[in-house]
């Protein structure tokens, strides 16, 4: 007997903390605390998720793309780190929310000898 219970410890430590906690708060109280502890892990990921949703879209409404040169800014500096073409005059139709389709690409073939 004696073995057993130095083998078995965990489970009698958890058979007998399940035993004097039901009847003390009842089956409902422990049916509820792991409920909400499940709710828990479900809500907090999506809590996250939502946080890098919002941070990523305050990102890129501050994404500049010069007209000029077509280079991207971060919207920190009134001129272009590029060019130096004004930025201030820029609409807030960047280049990044185009459809690929709408957009331009001008290829010169050259042949390979």
């Amino acid at each position: 007997m004696n073995y057993f219970l130095k083998a078995n410890k965990n489970l009698l430590t958890y058979s007998l903390i399940i035993l004097f906690v039901i009847p003390i708060f009842g089956f409902n109280f422990f049916i509820s605390f792991i409920g909400n502890i499940l709710l828990l892990l479900f809500l907090i990921p999506l809590l996250l998720l939502v946080l890098v949703f919002i941070g990523f879209n305050s990102y890129k409404s501050k994404i500049n793309t010069c007209s000029n040169c077509g280079a991207i800014s971060l919207g920190l500096s009134e001129t272009c780190m590029s060019c130096g073409t004004d930025l201030k005059h820029i609409s807030k139709n960047n280049q990044l929310d185009k459809k690929p389709s709408e957009s331009t690409i001008e290829v010169k073939a050259e042949e390979v000898k």
